[in-house]
């Protein structure tokens, strides 16, 4: 008997059948999945988008668009696919993202095709709501955004906003997401795949101020599939092989970030009314284990004073890679973070709890088995 429990504890067997059975009971906490994803064929009806030769942009972005989701329906179980139109049908941009928060999706992507006036560039790029650091990402921008002008209110819908004004996009700027970080994530996975997998030249990760993107409250892309303003790339974007090679390059990359969130990540359900009250088994130890709660991340710096923050007490700020987080509380004890987060979620709705180890981010999971024990 003592060989065979010598056996499970070296093969960790043991380890993890204590730690599937913890967490499993555990009233704290709830694995975050990704269960309901929105997926936008850009333009649509009356607003074609790019032209080509022989194809329009909304009927490209519409097959690519309906051809994902079968794939995330057929090989994901659980997945709730969401579509913001499945016909040559006209949407307003700002609708686009409004039904990804009604449906409280955690992913939003938008589908569409690039073209410039040269018929020379040819390549894939996904974009995230940001600031762009070039022309050529203020140009998409400006084209992705100019369908606005065939919207009837588009001046109350989009607060004064105009795709033809430089000075707009320093505003809208302003406004970053506070899923940026999980975007780029996203965003770097289906241009991975669109190099390594499909042999598509990938043009990389972009930001631009993009008015689709503007208003979701999830992780947002915008996949631009390739050149329809060149030959070749039209030619291949219009049959039903390369439809699906894209198609099939965006499910690979939605799949691996899905599983790498999931595995990683460990949210504090925020539906439970007596969250704040309930008798937590956790108990602290020396083990330099720091919680806070993750309220914003942005690439450009937030002041201080903005309303954002409004309310909220000793906002953290810590660069990490380029990109500006930011945070609250700072306590070594679980309870405590878990009752901030009850508190700070009355205003910023998706915050959640991150942990560290000596300045280090660390898991979840981590830093519960580290600080105490049932």
């Amino acid at each position: 008997m003592f060989n065979f429990l010598k056996y499970l504890l070296n093969n960790h067997l043991l380890t993890a059948i204590i730690l599937m059975i913890f967490f499993v009971h555990s009233p704290v906490m709830a694995q975050y999945k990704i269960n309901t994803i929105v997926i936008d064929a850009g333009h649509g009806g009356k607003d074609s988008g790019a032209i080509g030769k022989k194809a329009y942009e909304k009927d490209i972005a519409l097959s690519i668009a309906l051809k994902l989701g079968n794939y995330i329906e057929t090989k994901l179980k659980g997945i709730k696919v969401i579509y913001t139109r499945k016909t040559d049908k006209f949407i307003e941009l700002f609708k686009r993202a409004e039904i990804a928060n009604k449906n409280n999706a955690q992913v939003f992507i938008s589908i569409h095709v690039n073209s410039v006036a040269s018929p020379k560039p040819t390549g894939t790029s996904t974009f995230v709501m940001g600031i762009h650091k070039s022309d050529d990402n203020l140009e998409v921008a400006q084209r992705e955004n100019s369908v606005i002008l065939k919207e009837k209110s588009y001046k109350k819908n989009y607060k004064g906003f105009d795709p033809n004004s430089p000075e707009s996009y320093i505003t809208l700027s302003l406004l970053q997401n506070a899923h940026l970080e999980q975007s780029l994530l996203f965003a770097k996975k289906v241009q991975d795949q669109f190099k390594n997998r499909a042999g598509r030249k990938s043009r990389g990760v972009k930001q631009a101020g993009l008015v689709v993107l503007w208003n979701a409250t999830m992780p947002a892309i915008l996949v631009e599939t390739g050149f329809i303003s060149n030959h070749s790339e039209e030619k291949f974007l219009r049959t039903d092989y390369g439809q699906s090679i894209i198609a099939s390059a965006i499910f690979r990359a939605f799949r691996d970030y899905k599983n790498e969130i999931e595995k990683n990540s460990k949210f504090i359900p925020s539906n439970n009314k007596n969250s704040s009250n309930q008798n937590y088994t956790y108990t602290k130890t020396e083990t330099n284990v720091i919680f806070k709660i993750q309220i914003k991340s942005s690439t450009g710096i937030i002041p201080s004073k903005s309303k954002q923050f409004k309310g909220l007490k000793n906002v953290e700020k810590i660069k990490y890679k380029g990109i500006y987080k930011y945070y609250v509380g700072n306590t070594g004890d679980f309870k405590k973070i878990v009752k901030l987060q009850a508190e700070v979620r009355k205003k910023i709705p998706d915050a959640f709890v991150v942990a560290f180890k000596k300045g280090e981010r660390i898991s979840i999971n981590q830093a519960l088995k580290e600080i105490g024990r049932r």
